[in-house]
């Protein structure tokens, strides 16, 4: 485990360093005065959407949660399940490290509503799974739809991408049929899979999807309309970011989006996209992380006046 570790930190150091080499290459040819100029371009409409796409986003997040207590038959409140949920992923979207990272605040505030260490675990599985489970189901989806997504970062034949999206799909169908049907878990080595309740299923494909898509909205709207190649296009380019991101374990995603996105966009200009993702930032990273930080402050004060009455 402590090998395996490792190698995720070598490998999560290796691409932001070759992430940073590249962004390198491509700032030489920017000039931030022009970067500022595009962000000064974004229109108040296209800020307000940018900022109720964000909304949305976080509220899918906090609904992850809720369907993990609903599927554990637990009772815990919105307030407390949306405060938790957005503190969780404000903090691990900007540390890295999700899993860990989350982790750590989910059993530090539900263990205070008499969650037990492995129902924790459970609830944090699960929520991986739902985002996982909506990744695949967009991606399954844009790539049917837009098959030549894939060819603005890696030369492969459409038909090569619409049939891994069919893959996609196959896959999400065997998984609401097996919970449709009662299957028995699925066991890979340690890793069990337990089918939910129909129900429940119902729920992660709404949750999923909602994320994502909300996410991907913030930087389609703040691309400008001119060049820009559709909002799917930019949602397929922002799950594979994205992807590439969580799995480099990179802090914030640093310089994997910016990196795929400009690869991905040379139709438009490089000022305006990356004016999008400082938008981006700002608005699913940096602001949340601020606010979260907070929230967990007024939850250790809280905590430790409990201490103090007792």
């Amino acid at each position: 485990m402590k090998i395996r570790n490792a190698a995720w930190s070598v490998f999560g150091i290796g691409a932001v360093a070759v992430s940073v080499y590249i962004l390198y290459r491509e700032f030489r040819r920017i000039s931030f005065a022009e970067v500022a100029d595009s962000l000064a371009a974004i229109t108040a409409g296209n800020w307000a959407l940018a900022i109720c796409a964000t909304l949305v986003a976080y509220g899918a997040l906090a609904w992850y949660d809720r369907i993990a207590i609903l599927h554990l038959g637990k009772k815990v409140s919105w307030l407390f399940i949306s405060l938790c949920s957005f503190t969780t992923y404000a903090l691990s979207h900007n540390i890295g490290a999700s899993v860990i990272s989350g982790a750590v605040v989910r059993y530090r505030a539900y263990s205070t509503r008499g969650l037990t260490g492995q129902e924790i675990g459970l609830l944090i599985v699960f929520c991986s799974f739902t985002f996982a489970l909506g990744t695949v189901l967009m991606g399954g989806l844009a790539l049917t739809v837009e098959p030549h997504i894939v060819r603005r970062l890696i030369d492969v034949p459409d038909w090569v991408s619409f049939s891994v999206g069919l893959v996609l799909l196959a896959l999400v169908g065997l998984y609401v049929l097996g919970s449709w049907r009662h299957f028995p878990p699925w066991q890979f080595k340690r890793f069990t899979l337990q089918y939910p309740r129909l129900p429940i299923v119902a729920r992660q494909m709404l949750a999923g999807p909602l994320e994502l898509a909300a996410a991907g909205a913030i930087i389609y709207f703040a691309l400008p309309a001119a060049g820009n190649p559709g909002y799917l296009v930019i949602l397929g380019i922002f799950l594979a970011s994205f992807t590439l991101a969580l799995l480099s374990h990179a802090p914030g995603g640093l310089g994997v989006l910016e990196v795929t996105f400009l690869a991905a966009l040379p139709e438009l200009n490089p000022n305006d996209v990356l004016a999008a993702l400082i938008v981006f930032r700002l608005l699913y990273l940096l602001i949340p992380f601020a606010f979260a930080l907070v929230v967990v402050l007024l939850f250790e004060k809280t905590q430790l006046g409990r201490k103090d009455l007792d």
